[in-house]
């Protein structure tokens, strides 16, 4: 098992990047009243047939032709169910997929969220042809950064210029302390 939910969250959306997806949108949503973490993957990537979703779950299924087994999804629905959570995907072919889990914020079982800044800022930086919608959301208070916003703004620019990739990370780390409001998830 990853040793934080985050690294699930990047590969999830990595399976996403291999779709063809041209948006991404992942949000992380903390209720302390509710006692919930939910984690939430959609992309309007190619999708995947009933018989692909029927075995998304099975670590021996993979649709990689680079490797014999995707251990991505398995992994992720295993941590939101040991964390007496919930888990689900839909997809439809030409529609794209959206895997959601939900975790027991206090469950004792439960893995750190881990560094969501990082994974977020990688996958932007990576896949510089994609959007990205990222919604952090704690108690209410949240923060969304949407790359079509930015590219509005930069035009030309490229995402892994230094000064943008330093400017995505400050932003997403600025903005999630202030969501945060002091709790760690």
């Amino acid at each position: 098992m990853m040793p934080e939910i985050s690294l699930n969250v990047l590969d999830v959306a990595e399976n996403s990047t291999r779709a063809k997806a041209s948006l991404v949108e992942i949000s992380v949503a903390a209720d302390t009243k509710a006692d919930t973490l939910v984690i939430k993957i959609k992309d309007d990537g190619c999708g995947m047939t009933a018989e692909q979703l029927a075995h998304v779950e099975d670590p021996f299924f993979t649709t990689r032709t680079t490797r014999k087994v995707g251990l991505g999804v398995p992994f992720f629905k295993m941590a939101a169910l040991a964390a007496g959570g919930d888990f689900s995907i839909e997809s439809k072919p030409g529609a794209g997929t959206c895997v959601t889990a939900v975790f027991g914020l206090s469950h004792i079982d439960r893995m750190p969220l881990g560094d969501m800044t990082s994974t977020i800022h990688t996958l932007i930086i990576f896949h510089k042809d994609m959007d990205f919608r990222y919604t952090y959301e704690v108690d209410g208070r949240s923060f969304t950064l949407d790359t079509r916003e930015f590219r509005e703004i930069l035009g030309d620019v490229p995402f892994d210029e230094p000064e943008v990739s330093a400017y995505i990370k400050e932003y997403l780390t600025e903005n999630k302390k202030e969501t945060d409001g002091g709790i760690s998830i």
